[in-house]
């Protein structure tokens, strides 16, 4: 037998949960051609995976690199820790659809932080698939379609409810998503527009996605105080609308709330006993990461950046801002202890410091230290809440409809995306999961932990030719040293590749060799019509 690529001498675990098995693999066209003993292999080129486990391709289920694959296609970040395939379109926001309004709001706010090589010259998401396939990328991409970017086109930032032709012309843009290949609807509801929205609004537009067989996505309405109720909403959408529920990063943020979780599993249990399918997906890290002005009140936020600025120059509305913001240090004392900058601008001395040190440096209350980054740096300032318990992620991660979703973008150590500290889990969510819980503190084993990884989110996306080691599967590949591999990335020190990873393979060609980057642009893009009946 003739194959492109030979697999020999390695430990096998397939992705559905199953035990290791030593096999031989023989890969042609980008396929698992045959799985078997080879005695004398005969391919271009074999890698010898002694005392390796051969997995599939790790599947981030949650991610934001909708944009960052444009500035750096080879997703280094990722690619380097094990991921074949991400997922972006999430939390309500999506590349597309854009309109002018959308555009221009991306060419002031976002541009800054990715470059001025990148352009936003698309409207459709099958323009924005057909600039990712022109470009070249080195994992594989499937998106969602946003319904905060549906609402911005429709509706700009405004806090009102559509009206009745508004609504028709949402459902169509999702509609028109959905049939270039989006894969489900997501939404963000903190985030605006997201926020704005009412359940039913939501439900009509999962009505679509549904008709095309679609997901829904949500970053809930809450994951501190209103968990519960959030939790309850995200389920009453999945079964009015008749569509599949994820639960975006399950967690229940800040100290007050830690232990909700069980009382949200217990209802998520409740709803499927009764037919409603609901699973998740969770982050293997204690802190949060977002926009610093998620931190407004809602109403604060209403109209976009613009109008946020010219409420923060208000001196009155700065100061009903300022009152409403006190009740988070009432719920917790430490609260601002626990808020880290993690990106800016002007102010890079500011990065990998809390909210509390950099008020007291200053000589200012922490909420004004907040408000004077938010209106120096025009809104643009990413943040870390170091808001979640150690329980609670052990506690999600033994659930055997959770997934592994990083919630984070394609960096790079170097350039551009090399800049600031972000969230450790850009770098080194699925080998921590392996390192940290399965080989070091042994909450699950390690069938399960790449089951969540693989075979688990390539269900839930409806792929059944990814996810799995099986002959006619795309050959999307992770070997890995399982004495070894671990994330390295850390909150002060972000931009390292993590330790194990020797092979990555994304549809038949070998993308990381030895733990280094081969350079290689073997992604597509799954549309959601790549699904194999």
């Amino acid at each position: 037998m003739n194959f492109d690529l030979a697999i020999i001498n390695g430990r096998i675990l397939d992705g559905t949960g199953n035990p290791w098995f030593k096999a031989d693999i023989g890969i042609k066209e980008g396929k698992i051609d045959f799985i078997g003993k080879l005695r004398k292999p005969s391919a271009e080129k074999v890698i010898n995976a002694e005392n390796l486990i051969i997995c599939p391709g790790f599947i981030d289920i949650h991610s934001h690199s909708d944009f960052t694959v444009l500035v750096d296609p080879k997703a280094e970040s990722k690619i380097m820790q094990g991921v074949t395939l991400e997922v972006v379109g999430n939390c309500g926001s999506s590349a597309a659809p854009m309109n002018d309004f959308l555009r221009e709001h991306r060419e002031r706010y976002l541009k800054p932080t990715l470059g001025e090589e990148i352009e936003f010259d698309w409207e459709t998401m099958n323009q924005y698939f057909k600039k990712l396939e022109a470009k070249g990328i080195a994992v594989n991409i499937a998106s969602l379609v946003g319904h905060g970017t549906v609402r911005t086109c429709v509706l700009g930032f405004s806090d009102r409810s559509p009206t009745s032709s508004e609504l028709e012309e949402m459902k169509e843009l999702v509609a028109k998503a959905m049939e270039d290949g989006a894969i489900g609807l997501s939404t963000g509801l903190i985030y605006t527009p997201g926020c704005y929205a009412k359940t039913e609004e939501i439900i009509e537009l999962a009505k679509v996605a549904a008709e095309y067989g679609g997901i829904y996505a949500s970053h809930i309405r809450g994951e501190g105080a209103t968990l519960i109720e959030a939790v309850k909403e995200a389920i009453t959408i999945g079964e009015k609308a008749s569509i599949p529920v994820e639960i975006s990063h399950f967690k229940a943020s800040g100290k007050p709330n830690w232990g909700k979780v069980k009382e949200a599993i217990k209802i998520i249990l409740e709803a499927r006993n009764r037919g409603v399918d609901v699973t998740a997906d969770q982050y293997p890290y204690i802190a949060s990461s977002t926009g610093l002005v998620a931190l407004l009140p809602k109403w604060a936020r209403e109209g976009g950046a613009e109008k946020i600025l010219e409420r923060l120059k208000n001196p009155k509305i700065r100061n009903k801002i300022r009152d409403e913001m006190k009740s988070y240090t009432l719920r917790d004392e430490e609260y601002w202890s626990r808020i880290m900058i993690s990106q800016v601008g002007k102010n890079k001395q500011f990065e990998g410091m809390r909210i509390a040190e950099i008020a007291k440096i200053l000589d200012k209350d922490p909420i004004d230290t907040v408000l004077d980054l938010i209106l120096e740096e025009e809104t643009i300032v990413r943040m870390i809440n170091f808001g979640i318990c150690e329980e609670d992620v052990e506690t999600i991660m033994k659930l055997t409809w959770v997934m592994v979703g990083s919630d984070g973008r394609a960096v790079s150590p170097t350039g551009k995306l090399g800049e600031g500290k972000p969230h450790p889990r850009y770098y080194g969510t699925f080998p921590r999961v392996l390192g940290r819980y399965v080989r070091e503190r042994k909450v699950i084993p390690i069938e399960l932990a790449v089951r969540k990884m693989t075979y688990l989110p390539a269900w839930r996306l409806g792929f059944r030719d990814r996810g799995i080691i099986r002959e006619g599967a795309w050959a999307d590949i992770v070997i890995f040293d399982p004495n070894e591999i671990n994330d390295k990335a850390t909150f002060i020190n972000p931009h390292q590749f993590p330790v194990g990873i020797k092979y990555v393979i994304v549809n038949g060609e070998i993308t990381v060799e030895n733990g280094k980057h081969t350079g290689r642009l073997n992604g597509r893009v799954l549309r959601l019509q790549n699904r194999v009946k």
